[in-house]
């Protein structure tokens, strides 16, 4: 049975990272940074949602 605290890391790494990426992107004005790290945090937040759940992504238990 895989370990759900790995999961939960794991989507919590992409948040962090779109994060950071979207405040880097917001105060040097520079927008594809801000367009991508707006897109890790929805994508890492759904991967959470789904892996606390316990339901498969992508036909696996984990997404990494």
């Amino acid at each position: 049975m895989p370990d759900t605290a790995s999961k939960s890391k794991e989507g919590k790494t992409v948040i962090v990272l779109g994060i950071i990426l979207a405040l880097i992107g917001y105060f040097a004005s520079i927008s594809i940074l801000t367009t991508i790290g707006i897109i890790l945090i929805v994508v890492g937040a759904v991967l959470t949602i789904l892996g606390a759940t316990g339901r498969a992504v992508g036909g696996r238990k984990t997404f990494y």
